[in-house]
């Protein structure tokens, strides 16, 4: 059916953005192409010289409604949807239509419209689209004999296949534009019912972080990935659609150097980002270093502090941990900070920026991945989190710590010190991030004892002590969920910890209480759990 088609003769053009419409009016002037065109485009590709004729000539239909029907009409969709067989080019003469060959349509800004500050509900919803997903669907459905184009970006790509087939568009060509044009208008359509889920029956806005009774989830791939968590199974990044009103996410990461992302290292750097990300509002300077999911060093510092310095308390505090791990950092790394990153073999860094210095002394670890964020650290609503289950997806929104340690509520007769609540504070950001069970170690603005994965609270509690060695004397303990027994409490003391940060809750919670006081410790309930499974 394909290989008979004449050269593209008669277009459509009904284009929002209107970037690079140059290159198009171009391609469209040198095939001699008739071209068919509405409102600003019409405009548009007059001043680059395309004779356009107008729709409403065409069809002998004014537009109406405010422009809301210009292009509905069964000269343009009968055009667009004809099949070039005998019974369907002879209806085209009997109606007097004529065949429609290629289509170029983008859609109303809707996304772009509700990203705006302020933007009411009836601006969303005028800026709906209806008369161009209905020509990119129609077109896309008739892809055998018609080309739908919706992305600026392929217009050079259009030139080139033209140019190459005599005016003919192949039908390689043609169904790849067809697989392109439904995934558009599928995103599209996802960003409405979003929309629409977030907004109550009176239009008011719900909530950015409300589920609705359904999920819509499209994407678009960033990279295909070597492999993903081991060499045998393949893998992708794709960029959601529903993470654009989110803090930035990594498909917003700008690599300077080294080899690919891959599927382990994009997971610990999403890790490494939202522990930074959990530090900085509440510390002057902060790094952090992970490994297989999990902080194996995290250290706060003061704002008058080297960067290099708080780095180098962080990988100090589980130094072999932190071979082959991922960094994340506060501030831009300047050369003090890059000599110390190259000192150890890592996988990545994350920084807001980088200078010139840094850079070049980077430069001489040729695999060694840098990320830089330039808004790591700007507002946004909370990352939806999605994890697949056999039969499912299940989704919520990232877990906050919304109780700052000095916040909470001290339990026991001796209160936490000021330098102690700075320290639980650090403690229970960190630990949010450690698998449960969870248990953390901090001294003087370092994490000294991490232990996480465990079946059995206690026996985190063991694994942190060990990890600590002598370290544990003089400092806090916090735990991701509450202490079922005062066992825990009874080995951090005889380890020398000195205060203990826990939501509470427990049937038990006196005689962990108890156990505190016999022990001369301090502790702060926070009512908050932040289990990580």
């Amino acid at each position: 059916m394909s290989a008979s088609l004449p050269p593209i003769r008669r277009a459509l053009v009904s284009v929002s953005d209107k970037s690079q419409l140059d290159v198009l009016a171009s391609i469209l002037i040198q095939h001699k192409v008739e071209v068919l065109s509405t409102g600003g485009t019409q405009k548009a590709l007059e001043g680059e010289g395309v004779a356009v004729v107008k729709v409403s000539d065409y069809t002998g239909a004014p537009e109406i409604l405010g422009g809301r029907v210009k292009t509905l009409h069964p000269k343009i969709h009968g055009g667009i949807l004809a099949l070039p067989n005998e019974s369907h080019q002879g209806e085209l003469e009997l109606h007097g239509m004529a065949p429609i060959d290629l289509v170029v349509v983008n859609l109303y800004p809707f996304r772009e419209t509700i990203a705006k500050p302020g933007c009411s509900f009836a601006d969303a919803i005028e800026n709906i689209d209806i008369g161009g997903p209905t020509m990119v669907r129609a077109a896309a459905k008739n892809w055998p004999r018609v080309a739908i184009v919706v992305d600026p970006s392929d217009y050079a790509q259009l030139g080139e296949v033209l140019a190459q087939n005599e005016g003919r568009l192949p039908e390689s060509f043609r169904r790849h534009c067809a697989r392109k044009a439904f995934a558009h208008t599928a995103a599209y359509d996802a960003a409405i019912a979003t929309y629409l889920m977030r907004h109550d029956d009176a239009g008011e806005d719900a909530g950015a972080e409300s589920l609705g009774a359904e999920l819509f989830v499209t994407g678009v791939s960033e990279q295909e990935l070597r492999y993903g968590e081991n060499p045998h199974q393949k893998a992708r990044f794709y960029a959601c659609n529903f993470a654009a009103d989110e803090a930035t996410g990594l498909d917003q990461a700008i690599q300077h150097q080294g080899k690919a992302m891959s599927y382990n290292n994009l997971l610990d750097a999403d890790a490494a980002l939202g522990l930074i990300r959990d530090l900085q509002p509440h510390a002057p300077k902060a790094a952090a270093v992970f490994k297989h999911l999990s902080p194996c060093g995290a250290a706060v510092g003061k704002a008058d502090e080297p960067l290099a310095e708080v780095y180098e308390k962080a990988r100090l505090a589980d130094a072999e941990s932190a071979f082959g791990g991922i960094v994340s950092l506060t501030h831009e790394v300047d050369a003090a900070t890059a000599e110390k990153l190259v000192a150890t073999f890592l996988e990545v860094v994350i920084a807001p920026s980088y200078s010139a210095e840094a850079r070049e002394i980077l430069a001489k670890k040729k695999n060694l991945r840098l990320l830089e964020i330039p808004r790591m650290f700007e507002g946004g609503q909370r990352p939806l989190r999605l994890r697949s289950v056999a039969g499912g997806v299940l989704a919520q929104r990232e877990d906050i710590i919304a109780v700052r340690a000095a916040d909470g509520e001290q339990k026991g007769k001796r209160a936490a010190s000021a330098d102690e609540l700075v320290s639980l504070d650090l403690a229970q950001r960190v630990a949010k991030h450690v698998k449960s069970n969870a248990i953390v170690l901090v001294k003087d603005g370092v994490t000294v004892g991490i232990g996480g994965g465990q079946t059995s609270r206690v026996e985190a509690v063991r694994q942190a002590m060990r990890r600590a060695g002598e370290q544990a004397k003089g400092a806090v303990l916090a735990s991701d969920a509450f202490f079922p027994f005062r066992d825990s409490i009874d080995g951090a003391a005889e380890a020398g910890v000195s205060a203990v940060i826990q939501p509470g809750g427990s049937i038990r919670d006196e005689e962990v209480i108890a156990a505190v006081d016999e022990h001369g410790m301090a502790m702060v309930f926070t009512g908050e759990r932040h289990f990580r499974h």
